[in-house]
């Protein structure tokens, strides 16, 4: 994204009251990352490749809780 990153960007609606669930989804696989995403107030984190299964849990899970 040329403006923010989606770490940014998270933290930024986040903050705004955004109540949608946010998952990340992205190829930043290296340690620390799924800590970073959570911190910056992602609901989820996947990395890739994605494997479709745990994906699909994460998804639900969220899926189900903003229903």
């Amino acid at each position: 994204m040329p403006e923010m990153d989606g770490l940014t960007a998270t933290r930024i609606l986040k903050q705004e009251g955004f109540a949608v669930p946010v998952v990340a989804l992205t190829a930043q696989a290296l340690e620390g990352d799924r800590e970073r995403s959570i911190e910056a107030g992602f609901d989820g984190y996947s990395s890739k490749p994605i494997e479709i299964r745990q994906f699909d849990m994460i998804l639900g899970r969220h899926l189900r809780s903003a229903s």
